[in-house]
């Protein structure tokens, strides 16, 4: 049996990935749909086996019967076209940032405009498969996690819920990623020329996917310090994280808790003491990529995690989410 499953912004890259996926998925059907009026007609994607193409409306939903539709658009747009598309029938998978806090006025604080579907932002469920499993197969609309978010709480939640960190102390979250993650509009910060031989760093201390990381973890904004960077690579995150270990621990037991946090996990990979992952290893993969080096005399620890961005990081957690909805295998499609 194949599902019809919608994608609206299928020209951004986390869209794109999402065709990509989806073209080989056993169980999907994946339709394209446009949201703009100024789009013109053709999507552009060469391929003899093109997805078909239909309005972003909800006589359109109905019509071919579209079961889970995949928002891959702007905040701004999520909030306009969800409840369109849940009151056709069809459920939601939402990529941008538009219903992963849980009240408009922590919404309005990180992201700077008000939040206009507060009733929506307060049914959603969080996305992060590892740790709400059990609230996303009857959900109606799933907000899909940030890709920074992704990487740093599959590293930290473990270890705070099992008090290997010590948080008086702090954590340094230090995060990188390729320019993919900005999106595909074009702007001076992400052209070529400002990125190729080139490192920096932006939104310090005031990133929005900062409230994503304390509300999984469970941490205090006071203790974590988040700094995200931009590589010039187009696709992966690797983020270092930074903190004192609790009781003396050595990166045995550090091991040892997320290896049984994660033993029935089909995409969480932890390497070794003192082995660290890299991008090559997790690039255009579903996996998050884990490595702790700890030197017991200091107690100082360091966690590095890595993912791709437009796949455990969006599109691959995305299909993730939506085989858990569809009640299929988890893996399906993306192992």
């Amino acid at each position: 049996m194949r599902h019809h499953v919608g994608i609206v912004g299928y020209r951004g890259y986390s869209g794109a990935e999402l065709v990509s996926l989806l073209g080989r998925h056993p169980h999907a059907e994946p339709v394209l749909m446009e949201h703009r009026t100024d789009a013109g007609g053709e999507s552009g994607l060469h391929s003899k086996h093109r997805p078909r193409q239909i309005a972003a409306t909800g006589d359109a939903v109905r019509g071919e019967k579209i079961e889970i539709v995949f928002l891959a658009t702007p905040a701004e747009v999520s909030m306009d076209l969800a409840p369109v598309m849940l009151a056709a029938g069809a459920r939601v998978v939402d990529l941008s940032g538009a219903f992963r806090l849980r009240t408009p006025e922590n919404y309005a604080r990180w992201y700077h405009e008000p939040h206009t579907q507060p009733e929506l932002l307060a049914e959603a469920v969080y996305g992060l498969p590892e740790f709400c499993r059990e609230r996303i197969p009857k959900a109606r609309l799933v907000a899909n996690p940030g890709c920074y978010p992704t990487a740093a709480n599959l590293a930290l939640r473990p270890l705070i819920e099992a008090g290997a960190i010590d948080r008086s102390a702090g954590i340094v979250c230090d995060a990188k990623s390729g320019v993919s993650g900005a999106g595909r509009k074009p702007s001076l910060k992400t052209s070529f020329s400002e990125v190729t031989e080139n490192f920096s760093t932006y939104s310090i201390l005031n990133h929005r996917h900062v409230p994503e990381v304390l509300m999984v973890s469970g941490l205090e904004e006071r203790e974590l310090s988040f700094t995200a960077q931009l590589l010039p690579l187009d696709r992966g995150i690797l983020e270092t994280i930074y903190f004192r270990a609790a009781n003396g621990a050595a990166a045995e037991q550090i091991l040892a808790i997320y290896e049984k946090r994660y033993a029935a996990e089909p995409f969480l990979r932890i390497y070794k003491p003192s082995h660290a992952p890299d991008l090559h290893a997790v690039r255009r993969t579903n996996f998050c990529d884990i490595g702790v080096t700890l030197d017991t005399a200091t107690g100082r620890a360091v966690v590095v995690s890595a993912i791709d961005n437009l796949t455990k990081g969006a599109a691959g957690q995305a299909v993730q989410n939506m085989n858990l909805m569809l009640g299929l295998a988890e893996t399906e499609g993306l192992l």
